[in-house]
């Protein structure tokens, strides 16, 4: 093997450091987005007492608006988990094991990432029950004016079941 070889091949090693870009932006990501959906959070559990305090036809409407503003909540932390798994993942592949979780004596399984398809497949149950949400979050909205509208809305009811029932087969 030759000197420029072996450089090269350093080199080439050494170049899976640049990952910590995207491990840093992510957790930084995931931070923030923790941070937001909490405030958020927070901001509802504010107006819990104009919900008491409210009469019967505006507690109907306010129900709505703070169940919608629960379930947003619910896509925010899950997209700050993507995130955080995201950035695990990435850094337990390319740059080392994560000694503290080991040394922990805890059963993390998130962290348990042997290759990128185990990364991907953790990242794509979490986006699946993102996509889940959001669709739940739209339903709260939606109002009915034809009865193809209700076909429309049954046919995307069974589309998530079937996209549930397909992901959980595939981990079995």
């Amino acid at each position: 093997m030759g000197p420029i070889e072996t450089y090269f091949e350093k080199l080439l090693w050494g170049s899976r450091y640049m990952v910590f870009a995207a491990v840093i932006s992510s957790l930084l990501l995931s931070l923030l987005l923790f941070v937001v959906t909490a405030i958020d959070v927070t901001g509802l559990l504010a107006h819990a007492p104009d919900y008491l305090a409210a009469s019967a036809d505006a507690r109907k409407l306010l129900k709505i608006e703070m169940v919608a503003h629960t379930v947003g909540a619910i896509d925010g932390f899950l997209l700050a988990t993507i995130l955080l798994i995201f950035s695990l993942g990435l850094y337990e592949l390319f740059i080392s094991d994560i000694d503290a979780a080991k040394q922990s004596g805890q059963s993390v399984k998130v962290l348990v990432i042997n290759s990128l398809d185990d990364l991907k497949s953790k990242l794509a149950k979490v986006i699946l029950m993102i996509l889940v949400v959001t669709f739940f979050e739209v339903s709260l909205s939606m109002s009915f004016t034809t009865a193809l509208d209700l076909v429309y809305f049954s046919l995307g009811i069974l589309m998530v079941s079937l996209a549930l029932y397909f992901g959980s087969k595939s981990s079995h």
